[in-house]
């Protein structure tokens, strides 16, 4: 089964043509600025290689309580995801669209929808529940969610095959690292814990979201400098985390900035590996342990530098770096001490792999 998976981004549409074995036969990248997808240039896509397909797979970001696995599109699966925009109305919009767009251009290949929030679906309650008034989180559906799952389900499904073991008995600490960033505590294949929550705002620094705070700043700030939800959103989403702390989000610039002494950037990377260190500490307490400690994502996959500061903070679990195999790590590889307790180890991430797998799964031969 070909399956063409399809993921909408921020300001661009990714697709990629999957093929049995696993392989891209072609992967092509649309602008789509504002979600808004040219039909001609998709028109002109699909009509290559990309277009041959059995299948498609959608990268839809929330599921909600309703969806904890994949799921066929059909008329009323989508009014349900329309209907769940409410709860991710930055990045759910955008998903539509997109199936709009691609169903518009292949009406009759089958559709999947895959989701983003699926993988933490097996999050304890202790883990996924906020202390709010109990009608506030039935009313409204209030819970940690979790997101990045596609990205961490495929580090579930691969980190077992990469060192030889039984997926049962790992307890991974998978490190997502990219523009939005995620941790997410994994045992026996399943989320145990997660730093993302109701929204993809909770947790770890990023580049433009500024991660977890206190509630309580936000509601001095709306109540005393009479600052909107508007404008609190606008904020906290597009100039926070990494821009600003040092006016820029991108890490390769604030790594070059440091090592030219520029204290602004080396306040950002103090700031984003304080708390990526303590977040990996907090997922293997949830675990009980840690047996491998995994980076994906760009930053996770690039930037030898914040994987190397990340681990000299983590040795009292028993992570340590080879320097050499750190600094040329390349693709899925480990870069472990030899004599390290943990195995820590480079993921290329690969949400389309999962979408493809997810989809056969489904469908079926």
């Amino acid at each position: 089964m070909r399956v063409l998976t399809v993921n909408a981004g921020s300001s661009s549409l990714k697709l990629a043509l999957i093929d049995e074995q696993d392989e891209t036969i072609e992967a092509r990248e649309l602008d789509a600025p504002g979600a808004r997808v040219d039909p001609d240039q998709l028109r002109e896509a699909l009509g290559s290689p990309l277009g041959q397909a059995d299948a498609i797979g959608h990268r839809i970001v929330h599921g909600g309580r309703r969806f904890h696995t994949a799921v066929r599109i059909d008329e009323e699966v989508e009014g349900a995801l329309r209907e769940l925009s409410d709860l991710a109305p930055l990045h759910q919009p955008k998903s539509l669209a997109a199936l709009d767009a691609v169903s518009e251009v292949l009406p009759e290949v089958p559709a999947v929808a895959c989701f983003d929030t699926a993988f933490h679906a097996t999050l304890p309650d202790a883990a996924a529940t906020y202390a709010l008034p109990a009608e506030w989180r039935e009313r409204w559906e209030l819970r940690r969610y979790g997101f990045h799952g596609l990205s961490h389900a495929w580090v579930a499904r691969r980190v077992p095959q990469m060192l030889d073991a039984d997926a049962r008995e790992l307890r991974i600490v998978s490190c997502h690292l990219g523009a939005g960033a995620s941790l997410c505590a994994i045992a026996g294949g399943a989320s145990l814990d997660t730093t993302m929550g109701f929204t993809p705002l909770e947790g770890l620094v990023m580049a433009t979201r500024s991660g977890s705070l206190d509630p309580g700043m936000l509601l001095w700030l709306m109540e005393r400098e009479g600052l909107s939800a508007t404008e609190l959103t606008e904020a906290l989403e597009h100039r926070s985390g990494l821009l600003g702390l040092a006016g820029s989000a991108d890490m390769r610039v604030i790594l070059e900035r440091v090592g030219a002494g520029d204290e602004s950037a080396g306040l950002a990377l103090a700031v984003y590996l304080h708390r990526l260190r303590g977040a990996v500490a907090a997922m293997a307490a949830a675990l009980g342990g840690l047996d491998a400690l995994v980076f994906t994502g760009g930053v996770g996959e690039r930037a030898a530098a914040v994987r190397a500061a990340a681990a000299a903070g983590l040795a009292f679990l028993g992570v340590a770096l080879d320097p050499l195999r750190n600094e040329h790590a390349h693709g899925d590889t480990e870069i472990g001490a030899a004599d390290a307790a943990v195995r820590t180890l480079v993921l290329a991430a690969r949400e389309d792999l999962e979408i493809a797998l997810q989809v056969r799964a489904l469908l079926g031969p």
